[in-house]
């Protein structure tokens, strides 16, 4: 029964030195992603805000308003999956697989 405490109490301490040090690297991260082969590209940062987005003007030709908007939107919801993904892992890294409470994390 002592031994989980313990295990918890050490991991808690390392998170305590770890975790902004993972924080501050994570949200230095740049996450791109694309859609349409490249017509659209994406890139958020580690804070999931949109840094950067480029549209190749090939797309812009055929004055298809709503299959760009669906691109865009693609390439946005992509880069964000990988950003999360990214902290998820680090995350998981950090606690050695352990679950964490909701709010605690990343």
């Amino acid at each position: 029964m002592f031994g989980n405490i313990g295990k918890m109490m050490k991991l808690a301490s390392e998170m305590k030195t770890r975790l902004p040090e993972m924080k501050a690297k994570l949200e230095s991260s740049q996450y791109t992603c694309d859609a349409g082969g490249g017509a659209v590209s994406a890139t958020v940062n580690g804070k999931m805000m949109l840094t950067s987005l480029k549209i190749d003007p090939k797309v812009l030709t055929d004055g298809d308003v709503e299959m760009l908007e669906d691109l865009v939107k693609a390439a946005v919801s992509a880069a964000q999956t990988k950003a999360a993904d990214a902290a998820a892992e680090a995350m998981k890294e950090l606690t050695g697989g352990m679950e964490l409470p909701p709010g605690l994390g990343i």
